[in-house]
Order: structure tokens, then sequence, then C-alpha cells
């Protein structure tokens, strides 16, 4: 570590909290850090030749104290109070990543936070009326917002590149959409339907190939944009929309597609979603559900406690490791298993969109949104990009199948 005292001093104590994040910090093995504190010194922890490279700039102490006791959470609690910042939140992120275990307090927090915030967690249950108020949290924010910053698609999931990283994200996400339908080999007349329909984009590519599509969503504001566009596009004969959980479908289906849905549904919930799955196909047909996924090593620490994305962006929130996965699929009787995975896909998707935030800042705080929201939307742009870059998350499509023959 070395040391550099930079001319515009402000001598201030350094309090405990402080010294035990120093401390921490000296352990870092990968890449290298430089930290500005409020006592005017700058630090560089690890090797200074190594990358990754990462700033973090502490402008109150508190910040040291809010991350030792809460980790990311209590990161993105100072974050959004300015007691700290990075001009490149990735980089800081995806550094920390690597130096998880030499550092892990600051990533997950003291035992008595984790525990807490866990409970907390675990309370936020996805009963119809719990779904409806976490769902509202995050995706009734408003179309205008996310019009902002989203393609034309609407699309608010992983889109995919396959290796062409200068396609246009729309073309991406049609891409996504066009493997979709030929993964469940649709063809027209077929009857589908899709669980968490978001704005309409999968819907609406399917119903201009001649497939009838019914799409379900418990957000008013999605379901008004999808609805809609549908009636817009002239294609409102193939296609239709409902405010409706899943656990009030009925009738059965040629194909069943979700997207980016099964992360909202809560690990208790798991066997009532698959057995909804299993109720809604017809014997032999196939579902496909796209869902960001965990390593399977990291997901008992993960779910037992919380972090940054569930406490502050999607409430109730719950990514399922590939193995936890195609398990609760298999306990409801459905086969299962992952097809694709696209994880370094996602991490682009996340580049474009933050780039696209940060290009209509102006449109975001004529709606309303103060400063601290939007610090805290880079963070979370920020945050999901490491973790897909950093092989942390994943992004997958897994295929269920409905057998023939039901299980007595």
């Amino acid at each position: 570590m070395t040391l550099l005292r930079l001319p515009t001093a402000v001598h201030l104590p350094m309090p405990l909290s402080a010294r035990l994040f120093l401390a921490l910090l000296r352990k870092i093995r990968h890449g290298h850090l430089t930290l500005s504190t409020p006592d005017g010194t700058q630090h560089v922890f690890g090797d200074p030749r190594d990358a990754p490279a990462a700033t973090l700039h502490l402008h109150d102490w508190r910040a040291c104290r809010a991350i030792l006791r809460a980790g990311d959470i209590g990161f993105a609690d100072a974050l959004r109070a300015q007691w700290l910042d990075s001009p490149d939140l990735t980089a800081l992120l995806r550094l920390a990543i690597r130096n998880e275990t030499a550092v892990a307090a600051t990533v997950h927090g003291g035992p008595l936070a984790r525990l807490w915030y866990g409970l907390r967690h675990r309370l936020r249950r996805n009963t119809r009326a719990g779904s409806r108020r976490n769902i509202h949290a995050h995706y009734d924010l408003g179309n205008a917002f996310y019009r902002a910053w989203l393609d034309e698609t609407m699309t608010y999931s992983s889109a995919s590149f396959e290796g062409d990283w200068q396609r246009p994200l729309a073309d991406a996400q049609t891409a996504k959409y066009q493997r979709i339908v030929d993964t469940l080999a649709l063809v027209p007349g077929m009857r589908v339907l899709e669980i968490g329909c978001g704005w309409g984009g999968f819907a609406l590519h399917a119903a201009r190939l001649g497939i009838e599509v019914y799409g379900v969503t418990i957000s008013q504001e999605q379901y008004a944009w999808a609805t809609e566009s549908a009636r817009a596009a002239g294609l409102a004969d193939r296609v239709s929309f409902a405010l409706l959980d899943y656990r009030e479908l009925s009738g059965q289906y040629d194909a069943i597609v979700s997207i980016e849905m099964f992360e909202a549904v809560g690990e208790a919930y798991w066997p009532r979603y698959f057995d909804t799955l299993r109720r809604l196909l017809k014997p032999g047909a196939r579902a496909l559900v796209q869902s960001i996924t965990l390593a399977d090593a990291q997901f008992e620490r993960y779910r037992a406690s919380s972090d940054f994305i569930r406490e502050t962006i999607f409430p109730g929130g719950m990514l399922p490791s590939p193995q936890r996965f195609v398990s609760a699929a298999i306990e409801a009787h459905l086969d299962a298993a992952p097809v694709f995975a696209f994880g370094r896909d996602y991490a682009h998707t996340l580049r474009l969109w933050r780039d696209a935030f940060e290009n209509h800042l102006d449109p975001v705080r004529t709606l309303g949104f103060d400063d601290a929201f939007i610090r805290i939307w880079r963070l979370y742009f920020a945050y999901c990009e490491a973790a897909f870059d950093e092989g942390r998350t994943d992004v997958m499509h897994f295929v269920l199948k409905k057998p023939l023959e039901q299980p007595q």
C-alpha cells in the first residue's frame, strides 16, 4: 500500500470503523483500488500494476460504518447519502467480486445485519397482494420512465447478440424472441401463453408470425402499454393481454413462455409456479422460461439474507441456481433442462441501458425522479453488469416439458 498526502487535506478524526475498513482493503490481492478519504489522504490497495483498477472517493467516514454493517446494502445507502462515490461503479464492483473472499465484510456486511435483512426479505412474501405491491414498486414507475432508456421494442430483459456486439439493441432483442420461437418450434395457429408479458415485446413478435398469444401481467402500466401497442399494430385479433396473476389462469395451451418473471415468484411459491405450468400445458407441450440464475455454490449464502437488489430495486425477488430451478421443476413432474446460457449478452445489454439512461437524465428528472434516485439506478445497472461480466450471475433459457402421461 502506498500513501500520498493530497494538498487540500482536511484533517478529520478517523473513527474505528474507518480503520477496520482500511484494514480489510489491505487484503486486496486481485487488481488494485485507489481510495481517497475525508482527511485528504490517497491510498492504493493491491498492486498498482495489476488489473482491474478501481477508484473510490470517501466523502464521509460514516460510509465505512454503513458498509461494514450492511455490505452492499450499506454501500447503496452511503451512495444515496453522497458519503461516497466512484467514477466507475462497474469497475469498483468487479474488483469487489474478485476479492470477495478477502473482503467479505464489505460485500455481505455483519452477521446481525445479514440476519435482519434476511428476515425482512422473507416477510415480503409473494402472495397475490404481496406480488402486486412488489411489482408496483418497480415496474409501475411509469411507462415514460422506461421509454426514456429502453429500445423501441420496450424490452426489459436480456438481449441475444449472438457474438455481434455492434448489433443494435432492438435487433438483438428480436433475435432473442426468435430464438424462443425456434426453440419451442412455434408455428402459425398455435395458442401460446406468456406469463409476465412485460410491455408486449415477445407477444407482438410472435403474433406477427401468425401465432396466437395470450399475455398476462400484474403491472397496470405494462398492461396499458401492451394493449395499446397490439391495437396500434393491428394485431389485436392474434394477441390479447390481461391484468392477471399467474395463479388465476385456466385453460390449456400449446406452449408457454415466461421471460424473466420467475425471479419475482419467490422461493416459497416455486412449487405453485411449476404446478401452474404443468396444469396449463397440453400433454407433451413445452414451456420456455428465461431466468437470471445464481451459481449453485452461492445459493445457500444468497437465500439466507438479502442484498442491494432485493432491498432497493426488486422487493420480494429471488434468483434460482440452475440446479435448484431444474430440481423444483422435476418435483412438479416436468422434464426440465437448461438449453442456452448468455450471461455476457446481459452484461452488454446493461451497458447499453446504462448509456441510454445517462443520455436521458433530463427527461428522467422532468418526470420527478431526483438525484438520489438516479445514483441508486446507476448502482443498479453497474451492480448487475459487474455480476454478469464476472460470472457471478448468468441468464438461461430452460425448456420444460409436460409428459404425455401424468403421474398417478
